[in-house]
C-alpha cells in the first residue's frame, strides 16, 4: 500500500512551563475510518535523530471508501534536543525531517 503524506513539521517548544517536542503532518488515507498514529520506534540510534513509526488502524465495520486527509501528531513533554526525525511505515523510510523549528 502506498502512503501519501505532506506538511511535516518538527518543533521544539522551549517556552517556560510548556517545554515539549512535537511532530505533525497530514496523511492521505483511502478510507475515512482509518486512524493514523505516530509511535516511538523501538529502534533508536545514539544520535539526536528520532525515529517514529506510522501506524494505521482500521475498524472492522463497513463504510464507503473516500480519500481523506487526516492530521497526525506525536508529542512528548519536557526538554528536547532532537535534530531530525525519520518517519517509517512498514519498515521503510517514508519521510525525513532535517529542520527542527525551535520556539522560545
Amino acid at each position: 500500500m502506498s502512503i501519501k503524506t505532506k506538511d511535516w513539521t518538527a518543533q521544539i517548544d522551549r517556552m517556560p512551563g510548556n517545554q515539549s517536542f512535537r511532530v505533525y503532518g497530514t496523511v492521505t488515507v483511502a478510507d475515512p475510518r482509518v486512524i493514523p498514529k505516530l509511535e516511538l520506534s523501538d529502534i533508536q540510534d545514539k544520535s539526536f535523530d528520532l525515529r517514529l513509526n506510522l501506524v494505521l488502524a482500521t475498524p472492522q465495520d463497513i463504510a464507503l471508501q473516500v480519500v481523506t486527509d487526516k492530521f497526525i501528531e506525536y508529542k512528548t513533554m519536557g526538554d528536547s534536543n532532537v535534530t531530525g526525525v525519520s518517519i517509517f511505515y512498514e519498515g521503510k523510510l517514508l519521510h525525513h525531517i532535517d529542520e527542527v523549528l525551535i520556539t522560545h
